[in-house]
């Protein structure tokens, strides 16, 4: 396999909000990240792409706490984040997940309101009697959760079960959980998967309107046409190592992400081109097909 390098985006983070330094996750024998750097800025939209299996979820579940990174170091806004979940969600980093976690037979307000109890005061007791300062405290988780539903479009489904919301409507409640925990970051685990054309444009400008408000994001997508529409910088995991890192013209023009989406190695595919006496229109005719497909897996 050729050597894994990376290309540094120039003036383009500004003040960090997530710095990951050397993650690695070692499973037994297997290793799922190798030494992983990524670097978010304020306000900042990052894409993360790769093929299946190339340990997109493993860095996730990494950054959120849900595993322990064999090595490496992971911060947020300057300081270095605990590894478990509830302490990286109060830090401030909320998560969405590939497949879709859903409480089904909660309403969807309700399944919002999950999502704010971080940011409340009252304890089991003050639940348990239910006085004035715990009514404030849901009064006020209410009103968020129905300000989210409505800055999502599916304000209209409040009363509604989780589980009788149309597919592209339960992205977004995942979206608006997430939010309702008042982060700074966003991570989004292929928050289009499953959607048609539409649905998937749709989302496209919930992540910039996400934006607005002041959070950066990281995304995973394997919508090419998705990620780079949307992202400042896109990066690319291969076999658990960053390959390349830059603007989305740089990535999808390099030779070394074409290739690995075709799961051929770089050097392999230069010098069947060279011995055939091509001058790279075959790695030409790959990147407009790649192109044109609209989506890599």
């Amino acid at each position: 396999m050729t050597t894994l390098t990376t290309t540094e985006p120039a003036d383009r983070v500004g003040t960090a909000v997530l710095e990951a330094r050397g993650v690695t996750m070692r499973f037994g024998g297997l290793t799922a990240v190798d030494g992983v750097d990524l670097t978010v800025g304020d306000r900042e939209i990052v894409g993360l792409i790769g093929p299946n299996g190339a340990g997109k979820t493993t860095f996730f579940n990494c950054l959120t706490g849900l595993y322990v990174p064999t090595s490496g170091e992971v911060r947020y806004k300057g300081a270095v984040l605990p590894a478990k979940p509830y302490r990286v969600t109060q830090a401030g980093i909320a998560r969405t997940f590939q497949n879709i976690r859903l409480f089904a037979n909660m309403t969807v307000l309700e399944n919002v309101m999950v999502g704010r109890h971080c940011r409340t005061k009252e304890g089991l007791f003050s639940a348990i009697g239910r006085g004035p300062r715990y009514r404030a405290a849901e009064r006020e988780a209410r009103d968020n959760a129905r300000e989210l539903l409505d800055f999502l479009g599916i304000g209209r489904h409040a009363n509604s079960l989780a589980r009788n919301l149309p597919y592209g409507d339960q992205r977004k409640l995942e979206i608006a959980r997430a939010m309702a925990s008042d982060p700074g970051l966003i991570l989004l685990d292929e928050p289009t998967a499953g959607m048609n054309p539409q649905e998937t444009r749709a989302t496209q400008e919930v992540v910039f309107k996400i934006r607005e408000r002041g959070l950066a994001v990281v995304v995973i997508e394997h919508d090419m046409r998705f990620i780079f529409g949307l992202c400042d910088r896109v990066a690319v995991l291969v076999q658990g190592r960053k390959l390349v890192e830059g603007t989305p013209e740089v990535v999808r023009a390099d030779e070394r992400v074409i290739a690995a989406y075709l799961g051929t190695p770089y050097e392999d595919d230069a010098a069947a081109r060279g011995a055939a006496g091509d001058g790279g229109g075959d790695a030409a005719t790959v990147r407009a097909a790649g192109e044109d497909e609209g989506t890599a897996s």
